[in-house]
């Protein structure tokens, strides 16, 4: 799921502010990167190979008899209607009124009255409001109750005030489903509190390359520990199928992303998943096998590819596996926009998914009306078989008898409704607490400097010692989970909190300084540091290095250890990372992952109890393979040539001697020989990134072989082949530019590393009149100009060239090369007439590079 800061834009108009500085987590509507690997070989399915399961919750005649009930009086609106998921930023009470929408969600960073701070009588009154609209038939008809659907992927993490749980990768470190249940069932209660009535999760994505960024969504890299959760959480979530299933104390749950999301090709985001069948299920399908068996309702559709072939629009995978032969009778829904990335659709129109098996389109911005209004033409006109239609309903009909929803009360009325003393409750925080401290891995205790006394003076540092909102990572608050302060977690804590408390009666002391200054040497710095938050696409990175090109974080501890100080490290982060030298630095090492709002807890195991006995042992241990190396990206257990610094499951408790040298080798090693071209524009612009034309303040995607803006027009031409180049003249009437931009950012540090320049193949028709800047752009107050007047004044008219210019140069000029949003923007306020063909990033080529800045 996604989020949907900015669900009132176009994907055009989206993308377009990614680029004019006003950029805060649009979301395109495209795949984030280039699938980067297309399979070489066409293999013959196995439909075999998949079980038939037996699932707790069978088909029940009453129940059928109801929906086919209810089937049979709808008509073709409704029933597309009901397959239509909206997004409440996109939608109106009067809207639901009108269609009667089958479901709608809030997507991550998106609350009631687009209000961050909405208490939960704002999101119960929203609820209400819409329930009451869907059974009012007075517009459409129709009285079939909506759902709503939320991303409570660790605890209810949209609501201000929830209690948070680590993210997935912690939990994994637990291996406990017991309290992975207990976590289901608080998370259910919270959601219950605000009238929602179903989840999206557990995500059961087994993740094989530690480079994506919903690495954390993942429990484990193995499928064993995948599969156990699975069935626990939708136990938790749903309640057991013979004794209280979606009663008025359970929520429907969403068993995500079908399928092979955590497999991709280099890790890339909404990338493409090359594993055999028989792999696809061993590795990737085990969550669905034991979710789906215990009962679970609803399965999400995933972004990425199978072999080329978008999940969304695969029929064999949807249909003939899922529903087929493992015989899930629940229904599919998308994730956000998902079915406009198949082959011949758009956001506004695609049959292809729904006859692929997909149920439930989930369809945030304003696509969802044209959506609605093409489907509905398309079954109309037989392009969409009736049949696939009335299977579709009759499917989330299904799960909503199941759930009762035609029977319960209204959203406002239900048991827990408005019970807001259930937010945040103290019994739901110590479950939380519990699982903080099972989480933890302990990775390095020289000489068991670890537990510390409390009559120790004691010194905190580091910037994720006191950020409640650092600790609990992406998909909290808002999507990404940036922007959030220290009072957005009413009734949290902050790892600096509990050690605090833990030194509060006794005679030992405490001092605080993020930078690490101190007026007392203390006996023992506690450093809590880590990854900034990020959700999917802005997550992906390209190799594992901690802090590259920055180390100021191990900077903080070798300057503290030069000193004399022994120093525990905290590390706050969404993946195991290559850490070598922050392990040399620190005397312990402790991975803490991202553990939520309860960070007080990892002092409860940190601390000896004031009798200097052991309060909690570290129980945590590595679900996930720790790298050697940076660019030892998708190590995983039971690969052949198994090398890690840390094999999975290793996690010392206090009992143990560290394993772990204090002079790991800290030198990078990255394999960039092996880097090719980046290709920018090849006869097109290369994805992720579309085209744009900006003239003063406004600026429009380029949709057509000949456009135009303002100052600036633009048109393909012919260079080698068939309109492999592009023209474009700038006439001076005002500031004009041509560019490129994603709405995810690109990692491109590996060719700042490896001295490349960017290459662009030119022919100028028309000298500039003005200063012409060449532009990358990180973010929005993060970007880079080079003057390439020069460059282009003394070049040969109506002559092809090749201009060059050292990455360094946009670097130095404050160019964040781990996030490039736009990787080139050719501007002038004044005339210029030119063309452009090849553009590209050549490793090794700075050195000699038009304009140099090495």
């Amino acid at each position: 799921m996604l989020s949907t800061q900015q669900l009132k834009f176009s994907r055009t108009t989206c993308l377009t502010l990614a680029f004019l500085s006003v950029l805060i987590g649009c979301h395109s509507q495209q795949s984030k990167k280039v699938e980067n690997k297309v399979a070489e070989h066409r293999f013959q399915p196995d439909i075999t190979i998949w079980p038939e399961l037996d699932f707790a919750v069978k088909k029940s005649p009453v129940v059928e008899q109801k929906v086919a009930a209810l089937l049979s009086t709808m008509t073709i609106e409704q029933k597309v209607a009901q397959m239509m998921q909206p997004e409440i930023k996109d939608i109106t009470v009067e809207d639901m009124r009108k269609y009667g929408f089958g479901s709608y969600l809030n997507g991550g960073g998106s609350f009631p009255n687009n209000d961050k701070h909405a208490t939960p009588q704002d999101w119960i009154a929203l609820a209400e409001a819409m329930y009451q609209a869907s059974v009012d038939d007075s517009l459409d008809g129709s009285s079939i109750p909506t759902m709503w659907g939320t991303d409570a992927v660790h605890g209810h993490n949209n609501v201000i005030g929830a209690t948070l749980f680590p993210h997935n990768i912690g939990l994994g470190a637990m291996n406990n489903p017991e309290l992975i249940e207990k976590i289901a069932q608080v998370t259910a209660r919270e959601v219950m509190v605000t009238g929602i009535d179903w989840v999206f999760a557990p995500t059961v994505a087994v993740v094989r390359d530690d480079r994506w960024g919903r690495t954390y969504e993942g429990y484990s890299e193995d499928p064993e520990i995948v599969g156990k959760y699975s069935a626990a959480i939708v136990k938790g979530l749903q309640g057991a199928a013979d004794k209280d299933f979606l009663s008025d104390q359970r929520v429907i749950s969403t068993v995500k992303h079908f399928i092979g999301d955590g497999g991709t090709e280099g890790g890339d985001d909404q990338g493409n998943n090359l594993a055999s069948e028989q792999e696809l299920l061993d590795i990737h399908g085990q969550g669905y096998v034991s979710g789906l068996t215990v009962g679970a309702q609803s399965v999400m559709a995933s972004f990425n590819s199978w072999h080329g072939k978008k999940n969304h629009g695969n029929k064999y995978l949807l249909t003939d596996v899922l529903k087929d032969r493992m015989g899930f009778d629940g229904f599919v829904v998308g994730d956000w926009n998902g079915h406009g990335q198949i082959k011949g659709c758009s956001n506004e129109s695609c049959p292809q998914a729904a006859n692929a098996g997909l149920d439930v389109y989930m369809v945030p911005t304003g696509a969802w009306k044209p959506l609605y209004e093409n489907t509905v033409a398309q079954v109309k006109g037989g392009v969409i078989p009736m049949a696939r239609i009335d299977d579709a309903v009759s499917r989330i009909l299904r799960v909503k008898v199941r759930a009762g929803l035609f029977d319960k009360s209204s959203p406002a009325n239900r048991p827990l409704s408005g019970k807001t003393a259930l937010i945040g409750s103290e019994p739901h925080r110590e479950v939380a607490r519990q699982a903080v401290r099972e989480s933890l891995v302990l990775l390095k205790n020289n000489n068991h400097l670890l537990p510390l006394s409390r009559h120790q003076n004691i010194l905190v540092a580091g910037d994720a010692a006191d950020n409640i909102g650092k600790q609990s990572g992406g998909w909290t608050i808002t999507w990404q989970g940036t922007g959030n302060s220290n009072t957005d977690f009413p009734g949290g804590s902050s790892i600096y909190d509990g050690i605090k408390a833990k030194l509060a009666n006794g005679d030992g002391s405490l001092q605080f300084d993020v930078d690490g200054n101190f007026k007392q040497k203390p006996d023992v710095a506690i450093v809590v540091f880590g990854e900034e938050p990020y959700a999917e696409g802005n997550g992906d990175i390209d190799n594992l290095e901690y802090q590259r090109g920055n180390k100021k974080d191990l900077a903080l501890l070798k300057r503290l250890k030069a000193q004399g100080i022994p120093v525990v490290s905290v590390f706050i982060s969404g993946r195991p990372m290559w850490v070598n030298a922050e392990l040399n630095a620190s005397d312990a090492f402790v991975a803490a992952w991202l553990p939520g709002s309860e960070g007080a807890a990892i002092s409860d195991v940190l601390f000896q109890k004031a009798n200097g006995e052991i309060d909690y042992d570290f129980t945590g241990r590595l679900s996930f393979t720790w790298p050697a190396t940076a660019e030892q990206t998708s190590v995983n257990r039971f690969d052949q040539d198994y090398q890690p610094l840390l094999p999975y499951g290793y996690g010392l408790d206090y009992s143990q001697d560290s394993q772990l040298s204090d002079e790991l080798n800290e030198k990078s090693e990255q394999r960039l020989e092996k880097l090719s071209s980046l290709k920018i524009f090849n006869r097109a612009v290369q994805k992720p990134w579309l085209a744009f034309l900006q003239s003063a303040n406004e600026a429009t995607q380029i949709n057509s072989n000949v456009q135009k803006m303002g100052a600036i027009s633009y048109k393909a031409i012919d260079k080698n082949v068939q309109e492999d180049a592009r023209a474009v003249v700038f006439d001076g009437s005002e500031p004009a530019a041509i560019y490129f931009s994603a709405s995810f950012p690109e990692d491109i540090r590996s060719y700042v590393e490896l001295k490349s320049a960017l290459s662009i193949n030119l022919k100028i028709e028309q000298k500039p009149s003005d200063k012409v800047s060449l532009v990358m752009a990180c973010e929005s107050e993060c970007q880079a100009d080079v003057d390439v007047t020069n460059q282009l004044e003394t070049m040969e008219l109506n002559q092809w060239q090749t201009v060059t210019v050292d990455l360094a140069c946009f670097t130095k000029n404050g160019l964040d090369a781990a996030k490039v949003y736009s990787p080139f923007k050719l501007m002038t306020a004044g005339t210029l007439s030119l063309s452009f063909a090849d553009i590209a990033l050549v490793p090794n080529s700075a050195s000699n590079a038009d304009i140099r800045c090495q």
